[in-house]
């Protein structure tokens, strides 16, 4: 009986040993082990401060800026002329016609093709008086407006504006937007200048309203002038708007066939 209870103790000490040895330790990050998980691709819950953006998420577009302000007028100058665009008139009649060449030269700033011939101005005048309706025979703004789009320099329209300033603004900015010169209908209706530039406090490309201080003038009679309305001004020259109102007045359409009001009368060039 002496060897039993020993051989039992073994027996019991090798069972226990085994067990032990069966036993799987506990991992913390087991489901089950009673402790928490932690997973380093969990999304944060809806209390977090920050949220995790998602690779795929859409970014908010910026809020719109506010538009720059109006930048100050300044000093803006814009002339076509160069050397050699002045042509004169070759009768006291053709002035219409020379400011229709002066205009070509103007446009044309290849210095090859210049208008500049006697003969040439001579088919322009009766063309334009071809398309004038004119008691007195002559050539009329229309006509001036008419050959000047027929002959590629187009398209070009008459207008009347009631105010001066006014007037000497949309002078301005058609040059600025068209590169082309515009038509001065002068001595109330009895003779033809060209604009070739101008001056002005603002360019006409920012500025709805700006103020022309300046106005660049051909006018074909140069040197002669008038006794009544007073001398040519040399060309390319700069008159202030003071200075050109003592030969650029109003129209009345009394003297030939128009349905257009009185007023500063342009031969305009516009946008095709």
């Amino acid at each position: 009986m002496t060897g039993a209870p020993a051989r039992l103790l073994a027996w019991l000490a090798v069972m226990a040993t085994f067990l032990t040895a069966c036993t799987p330790a506990v991992d913390p990050t087991e489901p089950g082990s009673g402790q928490p998980m932690a997973s380093a691709s969990a999304a944060p819950t809806t209390g977090d401060l920050e949220a995790v953006p998602s690779a795929n998420a859409t970014q908010a577009p910026e809020p719109p800026q506010p538009a720059p302000l109006p930048a100050v007028p300044q000093a803006f100058a814009l002339n076509l002329y160069q050397d050699g665009d002045f042509v004169p008139q070759y009768t006291f009649d053709w002035c219409v016609a020379a400011s229709i060449q002066m205009a070509h030269n103007l446009i044309d700033d290849t210095g090859g093709g210049t208008w500049a011939s006697s003969a040439q101005q001579s088919e322009l005048w009766e063309m334009a008086r071809a398309r004038s309706s004119n008691s007195f025979n002559g050539a009329n703004p229309r006509g001036w407006a008419q050959v000047l789009t027929e002959v590629g320099m187009g398209p070009y329209a008459v207008v009347s504006v009631a105010n001066y300033e006014d007037t000497l603004q949309t002078a301005a900015r058609a040059i600025a937007e068209t590169g082309r010169p515009v038509g001065l209908v002068m001595w109330s209706g009895r003779h033809a200048w060209v604009m070739s530039g101008f001056e002005s406090v603002g360019d006409p490309a920012q500025f709805q309203e700006f103020q022309v201080t300046g106005v660049r003038v051909l006018d074909p009679l140069y040197p002669h002038g008038s006794g009544q309305w007073g001398p040519s001004p040399e060309p390319n020259s700069l008159l202030t708007p003071e200075q050109l109102a003592t030969q650029f007045v109003v129209r009345e359409p009394r003297r030939w066939s128009t349905d257009l009001p009185t007023g500063y009368l342009l031969v305009l060039p516009v946008a095709a």
